[in-house]
């Protein structure tokens, strides 16, 4: 049960990220310690991911980023890959009604084509489910890589120009930002790694230019809403000057 004190302090606070993304990171581990294969960590993994949507709502989070599937997670074993996806597909199918009633709605991001049809199929029906939902998006990244991002922003921009659509003058930050993944979103606040790692694996590079990290040893599969809070308690001590000279 979440600890309400913690909530409480992140309410009175009164400055909660507004997008914040998650690399969910330490289901492998969480198994092996209980002597269990992978999958198990995937499927308790699913059940913090239920727990970090309802602890950014408590929050008043507007839009939740999480990393599922990276475009590195093609080359695990087969048999793994195929249970992630499966466990997704189930979880985001059944979890459509739900989100919805609680004012969430779904986005999909990253290189779609690469995800079987089947599941494409059910990506697209929980986005049109809960396209109503008027409290948080939720944006789940698949077979998404920061890197790959980028060079498919450059590639679109070199073929702009190519064609005559954009002069190369023109070319600036926000020219670019328009063919990420996350076009039209605002960059993340704060972004969560779990596990104990100190680094964000490829995700968002462009958009984390200036985001707040917090990096916590806790294994996804036991990340609490009482963590969730204490990370945006983190964010809400720190001093964001975006380059610029602080001037009290």
């Amino acid at each position: 049960m979440a600890d309400s004190s913690l909530l409480e302090e992140v309410r009175a606070n009164g400055s909660s990220p507004g997008h914040v993304a998650l690399v969910m990171d330490g289901n492998g581990r969480w198994a092996r310690r209980r002597g269990r294969r992978r999958e198990a960590g995937h499927r308790a993994g699913l059940l913090a991911l239920g727990r970090a949507v309802e602890a950014a709502l408590a929050s008043e989070v507007e839009m939740l980023t999480v990393f599922a599937f990276s475009d590195q997670n093609w080359a695990r074993p087969t048999r793994e890959v195929a249970a992630l996806l499966g466990l997704l597909e189930l979880h985001l199918v059944r979890a459509g009604p739900d989100l919805l009633r609680k004012g969430v709605s779904v986005r999909v991001v990253g290189d779609l084509p690469r995800i079987p049809p089947r599941l494409r199929g059910r990506l697209r029906r929980v986005v049109r489910e809960t396209r109503e939902g008027d409290r948080m998006w939720l944006n789940v990244a698949l077979a998404y890589g920061g890197r790959s991002e980028i060079v498919r922003a450059a590639r679109e921009l070199a073929e702009r120009t190519a064609r005559g659509a954009l002069l190369p003058s023109e070319i600036d930050e926000n020219s670019f930002a328009e063919g990420l993944y996350t076009s039209g979103m605002p960059d993340p606040d704060l972004l969560i790694r779990t596990s104990g790692e100190s680094r964000i694996s490829n995700f968002l590079l462009w958009q984390s230019a200036y985001t707040e990290l917090y990096f916590t040893p806790v294994l996804w599969p036991d990340f609490s809403e009482d963590d969730f809070f204490r990370a945006v308690l983190a964010y809400q001590h720190r001093e964001r000057r975006f380059g610029k000279v602080f001037v009290p």
